[in-house]
């Protein structure tokens, strides 16, 4: 790789020990601007590339009724056929990846071989709309033929109820289930699903509880950290930011083996800075206004300041039963402390499990009147683990809109993470660019106004370029439109594709395009590209 020097990659090299390691690759200077009818390709480090695996408009080798086609349902036009339409068929929004190498996977295809690289997928469906259909799981055979990329596992689930809009996905090793997970609070959750074909799809949401779920992670002993994207309420006076309202969770189960026996679900609480004998929480009954700008909130996006945290128990199957409960409500009554929408987060490699680190997406409004100090951008944590108890501390306070709205991560070696934005249409507008992939020094100090390196400019497709047109309230078309504009990087993952407990994100320190470790991302709406990220070294070395 070429090493350029910037005056964001230096600390960042010098703090990684580059001259005695893989360097780190060079910092993209700006994003893509958002600019009315104009597409935008995706800028990435130079010493990356990347290449499509799937396509929205591909085929799936066994469709059912709407579920067509991997990005798009079967329900109207991939693009307006008549001029001045905005009828257009649903993007269906394959979210996050999980890559596994597996043996012996069948598939519709009795005679066909289907390889052993797979891409696993829950679909978010847009939410647009009252006539949203459900979604649904796929698998993308890597080593397969076009006929054969994609193959459909599931679209309800053992019950036959339709599934839910999935967000969130992982591995369980410890039970062979692929865990999936829904944002909408009592419409949320987590649900399980077998690798076989058709998949059966169980709902957790009687053990782990309904909520906005979306990042789940596993430690080494089948525990589960799950985080929560549900947004609060504005305030009445601070009308363009939220209050927190979102929690994070631990699941401890009886049987990792199998997670319908049930266990414990546990929510993450702070001790306030200010008197630590006191949990921060927040009275929901009252003044939204109050908690946005309370000093709790500063204090959690202050630089420097520690804070006590442990796990509280709220439910447990063997007192509490089976049926599904309310997560958030459970979490609000025993004095949990929300967040600003934590997004996703993952374990520090080589840390034993003891170091977890999440995100907040904020406020994704130029607007916000939290600001920086409090929280209004954004924030990344540091979650040290010791049994039930630990510490929290702020890495990172996203300072203005340029870094801001942050959502999917991985860690890229033991030292460095990546966090890609999600910030959205309008603050796309507001501060005139679209979304970035931000890699991140955990052992950097990022109070003294160092920044992260930019390794992706995200762009904008013509598909996602038209959509934002014509779902844009001022562009005169009316009537509902189904799907949503600008392209948003979802799905960041990098993995050696280890199907064993050996193989939890965590457990290995990651090697970008070495020893089997692959990196993809979707870039979500539009076409709902999904990209495999690689090395140009190792393309030359022929690896």
């Amino acid at each position: 790789m070429q090493l350029r020097y910037t005056p964001y990659a230096l600390p960042l090299l010098l703090a990684a020990g580059a001259f005695g390691a893989d360097p780190l690759p060079t910092h993209v200077p700006v994003a893509n601007p958002k600019v009315t009818g104009q597409t935008a390709p995706n800028i990435l480090s130079p010493e990356l590339v990347e290449t499509v695996v799937a396509q929205g408009s591909m085929l799936v080798e066994n469709p059912a009724g709407v579920f067509k086609f991997y990005g798009y349902n079967d329900n109207g036009p991939q693009a307006p056929t008549i001029p001045g339409s905005r009828v257009e068929a649903r993007k269906t929004e394959p979210d996050k990846n999980v890559y596994l190498i597996l043996k012996n996977q069948q598939g519709p295809d009795p005679q066909y071989d289907y390889g052993t690289h797979f891409l696993f997928q829950g679909h978010e469906n847009s939410v647009n709309g009252s006539d949203a259909p459900n979604s649904y799981l796929t698998r993308l055979n890597l080593d397969a033929d076009g006929a054969h990329r994609v193959t459909l596992m599931a679209y309800q689930d053992t019950n036959g109820n339709a599934l839910p809009n999935f967000d969130g996905i992982t591995w369980y090793p410890f039970s062979q289930r692929l865990l999936l997970t829904a944002e909408g609070s009592l419409g949320g959750g987590v649900w399980q699903a077998t690798l076989g074909v058709p998949s059966q799809v169980v709902p957790l949401t009687g053990i782990l509880g309904q909520g906005g779920y979306e990042g789940i992670q596993a430690d080494a002993q089948g525990r589960l950290i799950v985080v929560e994207d549900a947004g609060g309420a504005k305030g009445s006076v601070n009308n363009f930011a939220r209050r927190p309202n979102s929690y994070v969770y631990r699941f401890i189960p009886k049987n990792s083996s199998d997670l319908t026996q049930g266990g414990v679900l546990q929510a993450l609480q702070l001790q306030s800075h200010a008197d630590p004998s006191r949990p921060i929480y927040f009275d929901f009954f009252a003044s939204a206004d109050a908690h946005i700008l309370a000093q709790d909130v500063k204090d959690m996006h202050t630089y420097g300041l520690t804070f006590n945290a442990t796990w509280v128990t709220i439910h447990d199957t063997d007192v509490n039963g089976f049926g599904p409960f309310d997560a958030i409500r459970a979490a609000r009554a025993a004095h949990a402390t929300p967040f600003k929408r934590p997004e996703n987060g993952q374990f520090r490699p080589g840390s034993n499990f003891t170091e977890f680190y999440f995100d907040e997406t904020g406020d994704t409004d130029n607007r916000t009147q939290a600001g920086a100090t409090y929280g209004g951008f954004g924030a990344i944590f540091k979650l040290v683990l010791n049994g039930d108890h630990g510490q929290l501390s702020l890495l990172y306070n996203a300072p203005d809109a340029v870094h801001a709205g942050f959502d999917n991560c991985a860690f890229w070696d033991a030292d460095h993470i990546v966090f890609v934005e999600d910030a959205g249409d309008t603050l796309h507008g507001q501060r005139n660019a679209l979304d970035s992939a931000w890699l991140f020094d955990v052992n950097a100090d990022y109070s003294t106004g160092a920044q992260p390196l930019r390794i992706l400019a995200q762009g904008r497709d013509a598909s996602a370029t038209l959509d934002s047109l014509l779902g844009d309230s001022g562009s005169g078309f009316t009537g509902d439109f189904p799907n949503d504009g600008d392209n948003e990087i979802t799905g960041w993952h990098l993995s050696d594709g280890d199907a064993t407990a050996l193989g939890l994100l965590g457990a290995k320190i990651p090697k970008p395009f070495q020893s089997g470790w692959r990196l993809f991302y979707t870039q979500q709406h539009g076409d709902n590209n999904t990209f495999e990220i690689l090395g140009k070294d190792t393309i030359k070395q022929g690896h």
